[in-house]
């Protein structure tokens, strides 16, 4: 394997000899290549075993989901993609001439450090006025989207590739020029979402011309085939025994990310594991990061909306927070993802039953309820309520988001892929004082299961397509509110990234003191020797 990788270093422009390579690996190539296609929810994908992804084996109905397939995408959201950042501007500033165009222009073309893959989850909102806005929920390192999005284009050549060509042309493959060629492969790491995970790793060996490995890497494995040596990213083949070196990762790492990748390595990592500690996995320190930039954009006409967001409480200050924002907030687990640790409360069970459960962290944040008119939680700016979907027949009307994917390079940002969901039950204009509300509010698709595994509920997962799009009833100016909010988003976690890792380290007691949370300190030593 070693000359694999040597020749792949050697020869980049060409695909490596199979000839060359002992009969075990041929085999395991075969294998790969006539596997059957996964099925569409990871619980039931079984791809295990760390495995070399060869070019030309990117397919369709191994990366998408089977409606995605036969989707067609709706005008209004081609339309959109096809605006470029000069229209999307020009547009922004007509309808808020408060914000002058080279300031947006700006912030477009900023190039982020250490954040370049991203995605925000966004609430089509209004007030008791009618004024209507998107807000960002949460921002997401390393997010899913690829397998829920329509092909724009018909035409384009790479187009059965989607979404997933464009994160590693207009990010990745700049972070990859920096890598030491000398150095070793290269790798995609995940923990869930194979199917979206593959599908990176096929598109990184069409681009870069060479093998990818794909290994999964989960929390608490007892023995993964991957480890850190000497701040470089090994990957273990278990055919041949070996660990190979690698020179550039593409990490796909939801659960934990920080007690697995160190924040130094040699190693190029996208995205870095700062993002993930200063926003992009931790809405603690996202909310701060939002708090700072918004306070830099005052007098431009932009900021980043949120619902109000109180953070560091204990468990004994959470009822007075709620009491204070009329008995109705969100409490949420800080670094937490992928729907879990979110809990919707607007009456006493669902409070006891928050207080009730084993909390492995110290610390919480409370964030105001985004309701219907009459019971979403009062804030000091008002309240905020779901606009939600149009109507159905039964004239019920369901929460949804929004998740807008951008990547940013030194081209600036772009957006990539967009999908929404919805709840499982529709809205109601009364409250009863002993509902659940959860299946009423939350949206995240992923369920986790006993065993550790994951499956999605596809069944709310709401496509940009024809058939789907106008339940949402979002015009392109929305969307184009959106994109907007999810780069302010990511400038903000993004510029707290470079706060923290100035001069090459990290600021362990900056960090600290705008997150005292010591489970969480505990675990990001677990993968940094000299933290």
């Amino acid at each position: 394997m070693a000359d694999l990788l040597q020749s792949s270093m050697t020869r980049p422009s060409s695909i490596v000899d199979e000839t060359q390579q002992p009969e075990s690996k041929k085999q395991r190539r075969a294998s790969v290549s006539t596997a059957p296609s996964p099925p569409r929810t990871p619980p039931q994908e079984a791809e295990k075993e760390p495995r070399l992804i060869s070019q030309g084996e990117f397919e369709s109905d191994r990366h998408f989901y089977p409606r995605v397939l036969n989707a067609q995408i709706h005008p209004l959201v081609q339309s959109f993609f096809s605006l470029g950042n000069d229209r999307i501007i020009a547009r922004y500033t007509h309808l808020n001439p408060q914000v002058k165009p080279d300031y947006l222009k700006k912030l477009l073309s900023y190039q982020p450090t250490h954040f370049q893959w991203a995605g925000s989850d966004l609430f089509n909102v209004t007030t008791a006025s009618g004024q209507r806005q998107m807000i960002v929920i949460e921002t997401n390192s390393c997010p899913s989207g690829q397998k829920s999005m329509p092909l724009l284009s018909e035409t384009d050549e790479h187009n059965e590739q989607g979404g997933y060509r464009l994160v590693i042309e207009s990010a990745f493959q700049e972070q990859l020029s920096k890598a030491d060629r000398s150095l070793g492969g290269l790798a995609v790491i995940y923990d869930k979402n194979l199917m979206e995970s593959s599908g990176y790793a096929s598109v990184l060996a069409d681009v870069s011309q060479e093998d990818v490995w794909l290994v999964e890497w989960n929390d608490n494995d007892p023995d993964p085939n991957v480890k850190w040596l000497d701040r470089v990213l090994y990957v273990r083949d278990l055919v041949d025994k070996e660990w190979h070196p690698i020179r550039a990762c593409f990490r796909y790492l939801t659960q934990k990310p920080w007690n697995r990748f160190p924040l130094r390595t040699k190693t190029i990592v996208m995205n870095e594991i700062i993002s993930c500690l200063a926003g992009g996995r931790n809405k603690m320190m996202a909310a701060r990061a939002y708090d700072f930039y918004n306070s830099e954009l005052v007098d431009t006409g932009l900021n980043i909306r949120t619902p109000e967001t109180i953070n560091n409480v204990t468990l004994g200050e959470i009822s007075l927070w709620i009491q204070s924002m009329g008995g109705h907030a969100v409490l949420k687990v800080p670094y937490s993802n992928a729907g879990q640790g979110v809990y919707t409360i607007t009456n006493e069970d669902e409070l006891d039953n928050f207080l009730k459960q084993d909390h492995h962290y110290d610390k919480f944040i409370v964030q105001s309820l985004v309701g219907n008119a009459s019971w979403s939680s009062v804030t000091r700016s008002g309240k905020f309520y779901h606009v939600g979907t149009i109507p159905n027949k039964k004239s019920n009307t369901f929460v949804s988001d929004l998740r807008m994917m951008v990547t940013g390079s030194s081209q600036g940002f772009r957006p990539i892929c967009i999908y929404g969901r919805k709840a499982r039950l529709p809205l109601t204009g009364e409250l009863d004082p002993h509902a659940n509300t959860w299946d009423m509010l939350g949206t995240n698709l992923s369920v986790k299961l006993p065993d550790g595994g994951w499956t999605t509920d596809t069944s709310r997962l709401i496509l940009m397509d024809r058939k789907d799009f106008n339940q949402l009833g979002l015009g392109i100016d929305d969307l184009i509110d959106a994109y907007i909010q999810t780069v302010l988003a990511v400038i903000a976690i993004d510029r707290m990234s470079i706060r923290l890792m100035e001069n090459g380290t990290f600021d362990y007691q900056l960090f600290q003191s705008l997150n005292p949370d010591n489970a969480l300190l505990h675990e990001i030593k677990e993968a940094n020797e000299d933290f």
